[in-house]
């Protein structure tokens, strides 16, 4: 760990220089953060993540091992990353026909407290919602809604999640339903869930 700074960085990591990083995260073995990107306080970058340029993490993020969070990509705070997922950015890569500027990547945007499962891929251009949970090995193609619980490939709708990650089964609108482990509780209407007032 710097003197200098308050996070600490791994022998093995490269933070290239005019990255910001906040206090209290941890960049482990083997990763490369680019000189653009912005990293919030208290994230674990696991061993061999690689985040882009212009990339922005939030707060609290946990990125786990081998994950690459490439320019296009926001993850906002409380998001977890499991280990091996992917994100994409150019919808229709060609290696003869290179896609090389910010304007050519697509945006990803993931929501406060979602979960990305182990193995899971997220096609550019789609948008997971606040605190939906993305099972392991699916393949996400469009938004996911906010507390959705999705899963296969194509992932789809298979339940809802309450904040502290417990199941609350399937909803339709007009539905409330109160989380069994944490009390909160929560209304489905045409847009999907939300928590109740």
């Amino acid at each position: 760990m710097s003197e200098a700074s308050d996070y600490f960085v791994h022998p093995t990591a490269v933070v290239d220089d005019g990255a910001s990083v906040g206090a209290g995260t941890r960049i482990w073995h083997f990763c490369h953060v680019m000189g653009t990107a912005v990293v919030g306080e208290r994230c674990v970058l696991g061993q061999n993540v690689f985040v882009g340029a212009n990339v922005t993490i939030g707060d609290n993020v946990h990125v786990q091992n081998n994950v690459s969070v490439y320019e296009g990509v926001t993850l906002e705070d409380d998001v977890f990353c499991g280990p091996s997922m992917v994100f994409t950015n150019v919808r229709d890569p060609r290696s003869a026909f290179p896609r090389g500027s910010s304007a050519d990547y697509e945006k990803t945007l993931v929501r406060r407290g979602a979960t990305l499962g182990a193995n899971c891929t997220i096609v550019c251009g789609a948008t997971v919602g606040e605190h939906a949970f993305v099972a392991a090995g699916a393949v996400v193609t469009k938004d996911v809604p906010a507390y959705a619980v999705v899963g296969g490939v194509p992932a789809r709708l298979l339940a809802y999640a309450c904040a502290c990650g417990e199941r609350l089964g399937m909803l339709v609108p007009g539905d409330r339903r109160a989380c069994g482990r944490c009390g909160r509780e929560y209304a489905c209407g045409p847009g999907g869930l939300q928590a109740a007032s």
